[in-house]
């Protein structure tokens, strides 16, 4: 018999809404999850729900379970734990990540969680998918020990990367960000931070997640002769400029993309995106990844806490979403 379930939906752009959706009972080879935990993928789900996703980029945007289009009225996310509690028999009781949007209950095919191991918390493993964008970027970047590093921008993907990068023997790392509050994050991280006009030069790779014209300009001016900017961000609907004038070519850099969609062509044949995920998850045995977790709210002020993330107004690395025990159709029941 189908439950009710509650699901946040980009209603138009800017205006976020709670609806009650039927959840049908898992079906052979399906789950039933029941939700404890999400994330909010603060560049990406802020620039879906103000509208920015290009026209051109509506099919590649789209979220695993989506539902809707772009630019509203949308169902988007893909930061969910929670805990199978019906469906195929191996997986009950177990604590799952899967890339859902923000919904109390869903059933999906089981192929589309994977088991958090234990020693990993429910709330950290909210990162799985940030960290998984990260491994990709290391895999796309290729970093050699000993490599001088930075990496731009401060936010979720910017950090993990850092993380990461922070476990290659003799590789010196420097957070770069304009907010000075991030210095304690990359303390927690074991890694450098500078604020721009301090940060290091001749670097032998930069990594850019800033999603900005400036914070690119800034990684191109980082890098010594013959480095490489690995840039992630998604810019969206928001032209960029760069000067390409001066050492840009003198001294043969270069800028390459880096996206989670597909695993990194060094990988692609002897890693599947089952595997880069199943490794993202270990790797959030790290306590470390606990000082990117820097707000909680419940699930029935999303629209609230989406339109303040958007606007600014709450400063968040990943603002985790935490769901009521049991599924309901009461927006106000926790």
């Amino acid at each position: 018999m189908a439950v009710d379930a509650q699901a946040f939906w980009v209603a138009e752009p800017g205006r976020g809404e709670i609806r009650v959706e039927q959840v049908p009972d898992p079906g052979p080879g399906e789950v039933l999850v029941r939700a404890l935990h999400s994330g909010v993928s603060r560049g990406t789900e802020t620039l879906v729900f103000r509208g920015g996703v290009p026209a051109g980029q509506h099919a590649r945007m789209r979220a695993p379970f989506q539902a809707g289009e772009f630019p509203a009225p949308v169902k988007y996310g893909y930061l969910s734990v929670g805990v199978v509690e019906a469906g195929e028999p191996a997986l009950l009781g177990q604590t799952v990540f899967c890339l859902h949007p923000h919904q109390t209950a869903y059933v999906v095919p089981a192929t589309a969680v994977t088991p958090v191991p234990a020693g990993v918390p429910a709330a950290r493993a909210v990162l799985a998918g940030t960290v998984e964008t990260a491994v990709n970027a290391l895999w796309d970047a290729a970093p050699l020990v000993g490599d001088r590093v930075a990496v731009v921008g401060a936010g979720m993907v910017g950090c993990c990367v850092a993380r990461l990068l922070a476990g290659i023997p003799g590789v010196e790392v420097t957070l770069v960000d304009t907010d000075a509050d991030r210095r304690a994050t990359a303390t927690a991280l074991d890694v450098g931070f500078a604020e721009p006009s301090g940060a290091p030069a001749d670097r032998d790779l930069v990594v850019h997640t800033s999603a900005t014209s400036e914070g690119l300009q800034l990684s191109l001016d980082l890098l010594g002769a013959d480095g490489t900017v690995v840039d992630l961000s998604w810019y969206g609907d928001t032209p960029v400029h760069l000067d390409l004038g001066g050492r840009f070519h003198s001294d043969r850099l270069s800028v390459r993309a880096s996206q989670v969609g597909a695993v990194a062509a060094s990988r692609r044949h002897r890693r599947s995106t089952a595997d880069r995920l199943a490794l993202a998850l270990e790797l959030l045995r790290d306590p470390a990844y606990d000082a990117l977790l820097t707000g909680s709210s419940p699930f029935h002020e999303l629209p609230e806490v989406m339109a303040a993330l958007a606007a600014g107004r709450l400063p968040a690395l990943c603002h985790t979403i935490r769901y009521p025990d049991r599924p309901s159709a009461d927006p106000e029941s926790e």
